[in-house]
């Protein structure tokens, strides 16, 4: 008797089979996708290298920008340093400058008349005590930035100049005559130096003041009219 063979038929839905077909759509892309976003990323990250490579500093340009960097910052102590002997001696040489105009005006007194009297030999002691301790107060220059250095020089040959002066009219006294004429008006000129020296150590500290900012500093000492020397700037202190 013959075997009778049976075969079991299994049917697919058709929604089931689009379903697969879509889903191994999507994984296709997907790898793609994936495969595209590696190839970007490796390729930044070389290009990335590669920038880094070409721009980074050398050991050399990163050792000059750390010195730039500490000088800046030594400087900027300095100028802070060099503002308060600033401000103490010119009410020093102030006061120094106030008694030589009196002991030797500028101009000849109004409607003639027989002169100045000498200064006290105690007054000149004083303006000579004052002048000494304004020099000292410069005596140890600094090694900063030009523009530092150029205010310390000058703010210190203004107050050597008026020792000078004091020093000068105090030798003026022992003399007589023309001797004593001439010493004087050689005073008188010493002072008008160092007068017009002051304001450009002044002008060049307020300007580095700014620059660091500490704003506005002035330490000019009063001018008379047609010195020629520089003014402080109308700027409020320490406005920036």
């Amino acid at each position: 008797m013959a075997a009778i063979s049976r075969h079991k038929t299994v049917m697919v839905p058709r929604s089931s089979a689009r379903g697969r077909a879509a889903a191994e759509a999507r994984h296709a892309t997907r790898r793609r996708v994936f495969a595209l976003a590696t190839a970007f990323t490796l390729g930044a990250l070389v290009t990335g290298a590669l920038v880094l490579a070409v721009t980074r500093p050398s050991s050399t340009e990163w050792s000059v920008e750390r010195l730039q960097a500490e000088a800046a910052l030594r400087d900027k102590e300095q100028i802070k340093a060099l503002t308060e002997p600033a401000r103490t001696t010119r009410d020093r040489v102030t006061f120094v400058l106030d008694g030589l105009e009196k002991a030797m005006p500028t101009e000849p007194p109004a409607g003639g008349g027989t002169g100045p009297l000498a200064a006290p030999p105690a007054d000149v002691a004083k303006w000579r005590q004052a002048a000494a301790a304004a020099v000292k107060g410069f005596a140890d220059p600094p090694s900063g930035e030009t523009a530092t250095n150029v205010a310390h020089s000058n703010l210190a040959s203004a107050v050597r100049q008026i020792a000078v002066t004091v020093d000068t009219y105090a030798h003026s006294q022992a003399l007589t005559g023309p001797n004593r004429e001439t010493v004087t008006a050689l005073a008188i000129r010493q002072r008008a130096d160092a007068i017009f020296t002051r304001p450009i150590g002044a002008t060049a500290l307020d300007a580095v003041n700014v620059g660091v900012g500490y704003g506005h500093q002035h330490v000019s000492l009063p001018a008379s009219p047609g010195s020629g020397a520089l003014t402080a700037d109308p700027e409020h202190e320490r406005s920036n």
